[in-house]
């Protein structure tokens, strides 16, 4: 039988093939931990047609050993202008792929002087990885889902202890404690907590500002199992709402409800996105909602697809993306609410269930 690093060594072996790519060099830490299992923090994998090697100094080489059993270990010594030249003569390359996007001008620059002593012509690759990565496996859409009831747990215990008062960077700290207590192997992104005019920033990083009555707090959380993460935005009020509060919080539960009611195997990211989107400029918030839709999560906080205006991605079944329309006002604040979803058997299904 083979393991689940052999198979995936397989679908990149067939798009290098498609794209009459001889080898590829991963770098991205991501696509090389998916890959191959190992989560040292340096190192590169050689693909070819019959080859899978790891490539790492001698801090990993033993961790390398235990955790890629599918791969030979390549040790490495210095930059990679000194190793690759040795590691490329040893499988007989002429060609290879590397990961454009994750390549410095620096790196670049060594390698390519690595490739000329080497005789290889290398050839710039984007999302090859990626795209394989999008489409998750039963095993990946399990630790996605515990990470999510951490995050579904975390909203609730959240209800539990707001109060005016509280500044946004203790209410942050409070769900770090609360995540990491439950299990949580680190957070996959840091934690969002905004409130009043705040909260009219997506990315806004968690301050002294402590919560007043009435007002929006914007809340976006994620946990990671097995180095899979969730995502999950929840905004609350503490206090009576006023009439602003309760327009902008309807409108945005009114599109997601929309999208996820809506959304279909088969659309593209920008129809998907169009969806919500509508509902939005119906109700006279087009400007307001400046963001995409939703993005991929998995290993990475944001990975492939891509939910937004120009996407052309198609939605397939496997694929687990959040849904998180949002509406900000300068002066005021925001709100935004997210789920993540899997698409199985032609729509979409709800993953996280914590109460909006």
């Amino acid at each position: 039988m083979r393991s689940k690093a052999s198979n995936r060594i397989q679908k990149l072996r067939q798009a290098l093939a498609a794209k009459e790519i001889e080898a590829i060099l991963i770098s991205q830490p991501e696509n090389r931990y998916y890959l191959s299992g190992f989560a040292g923090s340096a190192g590169f994998l050689l693909i070819t047609p019959r080859n899978a090697v790891l490539a790492t100094d001698s801090r990993y080489t033993e961790q390398a050993r235990r955790e890629a059993p599918d791969y030979e270990i390549f040790r490495t010594s210095g930059d990679i202008a000194r190793w690759l030249p040795d590691m490329a003569t040893g499988v007989n390359l002429r060609q290879l792929g590397f990961e454009a996007a994750d390549i410095t001008l620096a790196s670049y620059r060594q390698m390519s002087g690595a490739a000329k002593k080497a005789g290889l012509k290398l050839v710039p690759t984007e999302g090859l990885v990626e795209q394989i990565r999008a489409v998750k496996e039963p095993e990946e859409i399990e630790s996605i889902t515990r990470a999510i009831e951490m995050t579904d747990a975390a909203i609730e215990y959240i209800g539990d202890i707001i109060h005016t008062g509280t500044s946004e960077k203790e209410l942050a700290w409070e769900i770090e404690k609360f995540l990491k207590e439950r299990g949580s192997d680190g957070l996959p992104f840091d934690i969002i907590v905004a409130s009043g005019n705040n909260s009219a920033l997506p990315h806004a990083r968690p301050s002294s500002r402590t919560i007043h009555p009435g007002e929006p707090v914007v809340i976006d959380i994620g946990a990671r199992f097995e180095g899979y993460g969730s995502d999950l935005s929840r905004t609350i009020c503490t206090g009576t709402p006023d009439d602003t509060f309760n327009r902008a919080y309807n409108t945005v539960l009114g599109a997601q409800l929309a999208a996820i009611a809506m959304i279909q195997e088969g659309m593209t990211g920008e129809e998907a996105d169009r969806l919500a989107r509508t509902v939005i400029e119906e109700a006279g918030y087009g400007e307001a909602f400046g963001h995409s839709l939703g993005h991929g999560l998995g290993l990475a906080p944001h990975e492939a697809p891509r939910l937004g205006p120009g996407s052309a991605e198609t939605l397939t079944p496997g694929m687990v993306f959040t849904i998180e329309p949002g509406i900000y006002l300068a002066g005021w604040g925001g709100v935004r609410i997210e789920d993540t979803v899997v698409m199985e058997k032609g729509k979409i299904r709800v993953l996280s269930q914590a109460r909006k």
